[in-house]
């Protein structure tokens, strides 16, 4: 399905409440329930989506995502626009929270199951990135790769110092050359922290 741009929300608070009115219905042959749903970055919207056969009682949770396009200035007043997927067409986005993935029924679709396990190994890549520790002004950081700046220079193992301004965490200072750099992302890459020494 392609994107659908709207000038409204239709009286709902945001996209994330536009979206769970939009999978919650009743109709004649089925009920459908968002029992779970969350946005993230204000780009994509998960949900844990409840359809419950009227004529069997064959109840299914299955995976929604939808892209978001949401702008409250937009010129010409297309101010919000989304694209709706289910789990089984395998979409790119897979951050799906584990709190929606734990309410999903068994399901054989190959792509659905190849997309709950790219969610749930990144899930652990983020709780192990979370848990690891970053860096503190004082200590030295050693990459396990050297890191090439946009000066031309790499280097592998860099001094933590606090960010003189207050703000933004910290910087890396340049062995010999006293140059300070910014590392984005940087619990993303490999490296080991070293104290300064105690005395």
């Amino acid at each position: 399905m392609g994107w659908l741009y709207m000038q409204s929300l239709g009286g709902h608070s945001g996209p994330k409440q536009y979206l769970d009115a939009q999978f919650t219905y009743v109709r004649p042959e089925m009920t459908s329930k968002v029992l779970r749903s969350a946005l993230a970055g204000m780009r994509v919207y998960y949900a844990a989506v409840e359809h419950i056969r009227v004529d069997t009682g064959k109840r299914e949770v299955f995976a929604v995502v939808c892209l978001v396009r949401y702008n409250p200035r937009d010129k010409e007043g297309y101010i919000f626009g989304y694209k709706d997927l289910d789990e089984t067409v395998g979409p790119c986005e897979s951050d799906c929270p584990a709190a929606i993935l734990d309410l999903l029924t068994p399901i054989d679709a190959k792509h659905a199951l190849d997309w709950r396990a790219r969610c749930r190994d990144n899930l652990t890549t983020r709780r192990a990135r979370a848990a690891k520790p970053g860096p503190r002004a004082g200590q030295v950081i050693v990459f396990d790769e050297a890191l090439r700046f946009s000066n031309g220079l790499s280097f592998e193992r860099l001094e933590v110092i606090a960010n003189p301004r207050g703000s933004g965490g910290v910087l890396f200072r340049a062995p010999g050359c006293g140059g300070l750099y910014r590392i984005s992302n940087v619990k993303s890459r490999s490296y080991q922290l070293l104290d300064p020494p105690r005395g």
